[in-house]
């Protein structure tokens, strides 16, 4: 195990990037930059010991700066969407930034995504670490938050992400990773023969603007049913109003079993390479987003033009637009409280 720093270039306001490299010895490395704490690249072997990067994003921290996508990116302090741009505590409104349409998208212009973070590398060498101090009224919110974020590469093939967080007032805290993942490569095209398997019984539709109605539907009996594995693009086209006002598959899953422990939510396979990436999580949703919606402008990695649906995300998450409906987990962080949750991306191959 083992770390390099090296420079990822200058932001547009003069500011040096850095991007960090861990590898483990067992056909895997995991690239991360200090701008958005972002995922750069993951190499992972396939079935015959081959790696390849399966991560999408871009050479360079002034594409990051462009991109639209929010590649591999920390998304906080509140992620997904926000009808009206507005959260409620306690009967109190917070104005968030209108950054899409009437509604705000993954905290506004001055997300997590946006930011250099402080970073540090632990002893071992296998973790690097981002922190960063919000002031209180960031993005609109309350409360001076004080956030770490850690990546981990394990010598199982384990790409951990921990989130660690207090605020001195109430607040919002619902964070996420936003790695899109192809594992084929980043560069293979689409992914709509991934083999999905979500441990999901439910999922919350949506209406106007990709906001939440509210509502708890079950998956059964519909396109969105992905207990028992199968094809991405198996459904994808189908006659179905969820489909079709998101362009494709951009939900919230409703996890199975949400009672605050680590377990499986999640299993992507691409039958070609035979690798394999199993998620857990200790989240009570779950984002998949079937890149509907991809265009990469500027060119990502190695000069490649992505495009619509050339890579998968799995954002574990609290409901999105929790803040307006009661029967949804409340994503309310106390003042004094420790926000603390952990997903774990595992890789492996099937022969």
């Amino acid at each position: 195990m083992g770390i390099k720093v090296s420079e990822f270039g200058k932001t547009s306001k003069g500011k040096i990037a850095h991007i960090y490299t861990l590898v483990n010895g067992k056909g895997m490395a995991l690239e991360v930059t200090d701008y958005g704490a972002t995922m750069v690249s993951i190499l992972a072997p396939d079935a015959k010991g081959r790696s390849k990067d399966v991560l999408l994003g871009y050479d360079d921290v002034q594409d990051y700066e462009q991109g639209t996508c929010y590649f591999g990116a920390i998304i906080g302090r509140n992620g997904n969407r926000t009808k009206d741009a507005q959260v409620v505590i306690d009967g109190h409104v917070y104005q968030m930034e209108k950054n899409e349409g009437e509604n705000n998208l993954h905290s506004g212009s001055e997300g997590y995504s946006n930011i250099i973070w402080d970073a540090s590398v632990d002893e071992d060498g296998n973790s690097v670490s981002f922190h960063h101090v919000g002031a209180d009224g960031e993005q609109g919110l309350p409360g001076t938050f004080d956030i770490t974020v850690t990546y981990t590469l394990t010598m199982e093939n384990e790409v951990k992400i921990h989130y660690e967080g207090t605020s001195d007032k109430d607040t919002i805290a619902n964070m996420t990773n936003h790695g899109y993942y192809n594992l084929a490569g980043h560069a293979a095209g689409k992914i709509e023969d991934h083999i999905l398997w979500l441990d999901a019984d439910a999922f919350t539709p949506v209406g106007q603007g990709m906001i939440p109605t509210g509502e708890i539907l079950p998956v059964e009996g519909t396109p969105m049913d992905f207990r028992a594995a199968k094809s991405i693009g198996a459904d994808i086209e189908a006659d179905y109003e969820q489909l079709k006002i998101a362009g494709g598959y951009d939900h919230n899953y409703v996890l199975n079993n949400s009672n605050g422990t680590l377990r499986k939510i999640a299993e992507v396979t691409e039958p070609e390479s035979g690798r394999r990436m199993e998620v857990f999580s200790d989240a009570v949703g779950v984002q998949f987003y079937a890149g509907n919606f991809v265009e990469s402008i500027p060119k990502g990695k190695e000069g490649v033009v992505y495009q619509k649906r050339s890579g998968l995300c799995l954002e574990t998450q609290g409901f999105p637009d929790a803040t307006h409906h009661e029967t949804f987990p409340s994503t309310v962080l106390r003042a004094g409280a420790k926000y603390e949750t952990t997903t774990i991306y595992y890789f492996s191959a099937v022969k």
